[in-house]
Formats: structure tokens, C-alpha cells, sequence
């Protein structure tokens, strides 16, 4: 079966910007992606976990979405505009897909 390179594009960040993430995704022309619920970690300041917390205001999210390579450096730029000021964390790979016009 025949693959199509693209790049998997996955950003953690708080609940509450999901939105402002979202529209910044969708501004660069990517339609598709999925939003995850992120349940504990650990990073620069620490272990920390959503159990026992009230209401989804610190909670964070993964946003994840597959594009074409071409479309990457513009994806980069707007997502940055919300990330570089909030907690966050974007990881850019290599996958590769099947059905290349979805993307």
C-alpha cells in the first residue's frame, strides 16, 4: 500500500486557550484535527495532575493535527502567536499517511 509523507503536528496547552488554538489552526487552513485531554505530567516547574481539580480552568489539552509539508511553516507561525505567551509545548514529526487528498 502506497504512504504519503506529512508532518503530525501536537500541542499541549491550557484548557481555557483551546479555543484561541483552535482558530489559529483553523486561520492557517487546517480544518482537521482532534483535542485530547491531558491528565498529568511533568515539565519545567514540576509533576502535576488534574485529579482533584474543579472545573477545566487547569486542565490542559492536546491539540493534534496531520498536514501536508508544505503547509507547515504557515501552521508554525499562527499557532505561535497563542502558544508563546501560555503554557505550552509543540512537537512537530514526520508521519506518514495513506489517503493524501484528506490532507
Amino acid at each position: 500500500m502506497e504512504t504519503h509523507d506529512a508532518k503530525r503536528v501536537a500541542i499541549i496547552i491550557e484548557a481555557p486557550m483551546k479555543g484561541r488554538l483552535t482558530d489559529a489552526i483553523e486561520a492557517a487552513g487546517v480544518t482537521g484535527y482532534s483535542i485530547l485531554p491531558v491528565i498529568g505530567g511533568s515539565g519545567r516547574s514540576g509533576h502535576w495532575s488534574s485529579e482533584g481539580q474543579v472545573g477545566r480552568a487547569g486542565g490542559m489539552v492536546q491539540v493534534v493535527c496531520v498536514i501536508r509539508p508544505d503547509r507547515l511553516d504557515g501552521l508554525l507561525d499562527s499557532i505561535f502567536q497563542v502558544v508563546e505567551r501560555h503554557i505550552g509545548v509543540v512537537a512537530v514529526s514526520d508521519c506518514q499517511v495513506l489517503r493524501a487528498e484528506r490532507f
